[in-house]
């Protein structure tokens, strides 16, 4: 069974500095159809303006995961670390018993785009962490690319859940397949192009919820299809 959750019937937020898309509830947005799925609780597509962005603000008990697509997102937390994401790099914070943190667009020129990515953990009070890693470009094009899970294997970020992150940058033709292992779930995001997944087509902004489905197939339909594939419990 698959749902698909169109782009363009997203919740949005726009104030002077920020446009986001909401793809379940969140902040003023309320949808009780799209309160999360499975263990996944936010996936935002952020843009911020030029030399703006979040203060500081604080979390708890979630898995925070940022991935960028254009320019560079500038972050700091209360556990002491500094760094500035660009695409290719993907960032983890388990927020835990409770952390601060600002994000910021570190460019004052151009915009920052990335998809914020909220997952439940395993259990509730675990200590905070942060790490984050870079994929190369021919890492991910031509197939999928482990990128966040619990072990860390494969090079991937962990994560305090019981959940895969792939993703893979696809040319048109170009098909990637992904099997579920019994009583796993899987949700399918569009970051940018266009991907046919099990025969029904996805363009930017969509993502589609998988429910007791063995195998999931992905065949980019424009040059530079960037899709990200979530197999969670």
């Amino acid at each position: 069974m698959m749902v698909i959750r169109k782009g363009s019937e997203r919740g949005r937020s726009e104030i002077d500095w920020l446009d986001s898309r909401h793809t379940f509830s969140f902040g003023d947005y309320h949808d009780p159809e799209f309160m999360g799925f499975r263990v996944m609780r936010v996936l935002n597509d952020d843009r911020v303006r030029a030399g703006a962005g979040f203060p500081t603000h604080a979390h708890r008990d979630m898995e925070i995961i940022s991935y960028v697509l254009d320019g560079a997102l500038e972050h700091r937390d209360s556990l002491g670390t500094g760094s500035v994401i660009r695409p290719g790099d993907v960032q983890r914070m388990s927020a835990g018993t409770g952390i601060r943190h600002s994000e910021f667009n570190a460019s004052k020129s151009e915009p920052v785009r990335f998809l914020q990515i909220w997952i439940l953990p395993e259990r509730a009070g675990l200590p905070p962490g942060y790490q984050q890693k870079t994929f190369a470009p021919d890492q991910l094009r031509g197939h999928l690319r482990l990128v966040a899970s619990r072990d860390g294997r494969d090079g991937s970020v962990s994560m305090n859940q019981d959940a895969d992150v792939h993703v893979a940058v696809l040319d048109a033709g170009t098909e990637v397949r992904h099997r579920f292992a019994a009583n796993r779930f899987g949700w399918v995001q569009v970051a940018r192009g266009q991907v046919s997944v099990n025969g029904e087509t996805l363009t930017e902004g969509d993502g589609a919820a998988l429910a007791e489905v063995d195998a999931v197939s992905l065949v980019g339909g424009a040059a530079h299809t960037e899709v990200l594939l979530f197999d969670i419990p």
